[in-house]
């Protein structure tokens, strides 16, 4: 089966237990992303295989993007205003990460609208590796964001800093939140 259920998000008055929480969901996708790829190559671009195509879309279309805004909007400021000199080259490269995965992106979105819209075949050469390379990339940089990144911002964010992005993150989203909202 290529689609699985996802577990519910945090709320935004929980920042970093979200961005975890997209961590999470970018993993699955990639993954989700991969057996479409071998699906398609298998059995053809089926209802299920259009629908895995659409899901990957919407996510890596939206959800991701405001992701990576949530990252460069608060936490690696945060980080290089309080953090220290030691996370410059950090955030320095996963700001390059982001950039690349937007290329990458480029290169596997036709094929995924495509697949979408049921008339894709199996992915060329240059469609799997980018495929290979996009979750390798997240992977590494997943890593160092949950390991790193994050737990250094959320050691140094107080309650304000956390409300004001939280704030930001659904306000971005078209979400009406206050903190007393959950």
């Amino acid at each position: 089966m290529l689609l699985n259920d996802e577990p519910p998000a945090a709320g935004f008055d929980q920042p970093f237990a979200l961005l975890l929480g997209c961590h999470g969901r970018i993993e699955r996708m990639d993954r989700l992303l991969v057996r479409l790829l071998a699906h398609v190559r298998q059995r053809g671009c089926n209802a299920e295989a259009r629908q895995a195509a659409s899901k990957v879309l919407r996510y890596f279309d939206i959800a991701a993007p405001l992701h990576h805004e949530d990252e460069e909007l608060h936490v690696f400021p945060l980080l290089r205003e309080r953090g220290g000199t030691g996370f410059v080259e950090l955030l320095d490269g996963l700001e390059a990460d982001h950039r690349e995965l937007a290329t990458l992106w480029q290169t596997l979105r036709p094929w995924l609208e495509q697949a979408e819209a049921g008339t894709a075949t199996a992915a060329d050469p240059a469609v799997a590796d980018a495929a290979t390379r996009f979750g390798a990339l997240h992977a590494t940089h997943i890593a160092l964001e949950n390991t790193r990144i994050f737990p250094a911002a959320e050691a140094i964010a107080d309650a304000d800093w956390r409300i004001a992005m939280g704030r930001d993150m659904a306000a971005r989203r078209g979400v009406a939140w206050t903190p007393d909202a959950g």
